[in-house]
């Protein structure tokens, strides 16, 4: 007589045994195994459900604001009727790059209000600095602004607060501290710059440089580069000059800067070389460091903001109904 057994275990199908007269029951092996499948597949199967609950890995992040070399940026400024319009603007773009200190310097023999009122406004890390350009190297009336370099005092005013020379008169007193990672850019308060140009220039070891928009008559002046190296340069106006680069062209490295003490800009430079002043001795031109994908992107233009007319005011003027001088403009 053909004995059956069924067996109702954890598998996908039911399973039979079949046993004849006083045969034992040899069925637990095979079933064994097949709980033992059984298991690993759930636990494989919750291992995938944990993964999948398990959030995904943080995006790498860029590093604190606190480790980033600083960018010291060095701009003259003077008394005009755009001065303000100038300054807000250019404060405004400097507010979205971390770790930065503007070091603005005033063309005149002390802080006036209107700049100091802003710069307290900005929300900027910052020096205020003052030095008058003496009358001698003033332009003349009529003169165009081409004749004589401008900003020369100022810039070098900056950078003695920098060596320890001090000098401020608001702000940041205390220079950067010995061993300082960082680096220094002149910017002038009327070019237009983007922001992505400071984090190009925020890891420079010696002197790096990139093209200028919409300056030397050209659509752009920059360095030629070859294979990764500065070879030449792309201007049209004295193309020999040792360093035929526009001020917004380069920024220098603070242990640099401050290992050369007697680097500065030389007021008596001939026209076009006020740059090349410095830069001589700082640097020889075949180790210059080629920025902004291998200078073949512009993100400073050399803009220049037009004129005011003021024929109206100063007819109102002479009425005696001008604008109320109390209103900051």
């Amino acid at each position: 007589m053909l004995n059956i057994l069924w067996f109702s275990v954890p598998t996908p199908f039911p399973y039979w045994c079949f046993l004849g007269p006083g045969q034992p029951c040899d069925c637990l092996p095979p079933l064994r195994a097949a709980a033992e499948q059984l298991r690993q597949k759930d636990l494989r199967i919750s291992q995938l459900q944990a993964d999948l609950r398990r959030p995904p890995p943080a995006p790498a992040q860029p590093p604190e604001p606190e480790v980033l070399p600083t960018i010291y940026v060095i701009t003259p400024t003077y008394a005009r009727l755009v001065q303000k319009a100038e300054l807000v603007r250019l404060s405004q773009t400097l507010s979205l790059v971390p770790r930065l200190h503007w070091l603005l310097v005033e063309d005149s023999e002390g802080p006036t209000p209107l700049v100091s009122g802003l710069l307290a406004a900005s929300g900027l890390l910052f020096t205020h600095l003052a030095v008058l350009t003496p009358k001698a190297q003033r332009l003349r009336e009529g003169e165009p602004g081409w004749v004589r370099p401008r900003g020369v005092e100022q810039r070098n005013k900056a950078l003695d607060w920098l060596r320890g020379r001090g000098g401020a008169v608001g702000g940041e007193k205390d220079p950067p501290a010995p061993g300082t990672q960082g680096v220094v850019y002149f910017a002038d308060d009327d070019n237009t710059y983007s922001r992505e140009l400071f984090e190009e220039m925020r890891w420079t070891r010696g002197v790096s440089v990139w093209p200028v928009g919409l300056v030397g008559g050209l659509r752009f002046e920059g360095p030629r580069v070859q294979d990764g190296r500065v070879v030449g340069f792309h201007t049209a106006w004295e193309p020999n000059r040792p360093f035929p680069v526009d001020m917004a062209g380069f920024a220098v490295a603070l242990p640099l800067l401050l290992a050369k003490p007697n680097a500065q800009f030389d007021a008596t430079a001939p026209r076009g070389h006020l740059e090349s002043s410095l830069l001589s001795h700082l640097v020889d031109p075949k180790n210059l460091e080629p920025k902004a994908a291998n200078c073949t992107r512009v993100l400073v233009w050399h803009t220049r903001t037009e004129k005011p007319k003021m024929k109206q005011e100063e007819q109102l003027q002479r009425q005696g109904r001008g604008s109320d001088p109390a209103v900051e403009v």
